[in-house]
């Protein structure tokens, strides 16, 4: 736990770097301002504070996971910039990436897993000195209320008598098969993404799976009764608490940090104005403002 907030206090220092063009040592901050170091240390965030900006339009492509929490900063940033139209387009984040590539126009991209931006990243398509990591999720295994389940978590999945889980190639999907492979409940392989449906399905016993394209999927299948039981993040349970039961918060141990990357993308098509409205709306997502919007949504802006 020290070792993740040790890394909100850098995260900390950087945003104010980005906000500000200057950088404060943490020394000379603790000297000067000692409730500022507080805030810090506590995960608070750079107040939005950004000019004025004319007229623009953007299009963020954001994890799906984000597609409730998005419209909402969508429309708080529409209050500091009533100019700046920012439209969002929701998908698996391997699915978007895929868009971006093959040229779709993006202005900033959110992944719900940070081999999608490094992906990018090695491709050119990421204006790295906008990037940052924004929030932390957690891996559910969730079922629908008065389901009678026998799952329990996410070591005894077998026992259900259908899941919907996403392919691997969705973040959660893979979040989901590393855990299991941490329970030794897969074989070992060095690409849990790579492990197939049908092969999760045999390691489980045989039990059926639903396999979704997005977590969105999961989440619709579960709440609704057509699957017993299925993996999601805790964001996605906000809204849903009369209809989905949480059975087990999967701990990081077993699937790892589930880090939200966001950076401006290079989008030829863009002109000064976008971009500049691209930059612009990327800090305001690491501003406090937006952090109270995260905080309300399930997500973990304190890591």
């Amino acid at each position: 736990m020290m070792i993740r907030k040790t890394a909100v206090f850098v995260l900390t220092a950087v945003m104010l770097t980005s906000f500000t063009g200057t950088a404060v040592p943490a020394a000379e901050s603790a000297a000067e301002t000692p409730e500022s170091t507080a805030e810090a240390a506590a995960g608070a965030r750079p107040a939005y504070e950004g000019e004025v900006l004319e007229a623009a339009d953007i299009t963020v492509f954001a994890a799906k996971s984000l597609n409730r929490v998005m419209e909402e900063l969508i429309a708080d940033y529409a209050e500091c910039q009533p100019d700046v139209k920012v439209a969002g387009s929701y998908d698996s984040s391997g699915t978007l990436m895929t868009q971006i590539e093959e040229g779709a126009p993006c202005d900033v991209f959110f992944s719900a897993a940070q081999k999608q931006m490094n992906q990018l990243s090695e491709e050119g398509f990421v204006e790295e000195s906008t990037r940052f990591d924004a929030v932390n999720n957690q891996v559910c295994v969730v079922t629908y209320e008065g389901s009678g389940t026998a799952v329990t978590g996410i070591g005894n999945l077998s026992e259900a008598a259908s899941l919907a889980i996403a392919d691997g190639s969705v973040p959660v999907g893979k979040y989901t098969r590393e855990a299991l492979l941490s329970l030794g409940i897969l074989p070992e392989t060095d690409d849990a993404s790579a492990v197939t449906t049908q092969e999760l399905s045999e390691a489980l016993g045989g039990v059926e799976i639903n396999e979704c394209a997005n977590v969105g999927a999961v989440t619709a299948a579960v709440s609704e009764g057509s699957n017993e039981a299925g993996t999601v993040y805790y964001s996605d349970t906000y809204g849903l608490e009369d209809r989905l039961v949480i059975l087990e918060k999967v701990p990081y141990e077993l699937t790892g940090d589930v880090i939200y990357p966001v950076a401006q993308i290079r989008n030829p098509e863009a002109g000064e104005a976008e971009q500049k409205a691209a930059a612009d709306f990327v800090r305001y997502l690491g501003s406090s403002r937006a952090q109270e919007i995260f905080d309300k949504y399930y997500f973990d802006t304190n890591f």
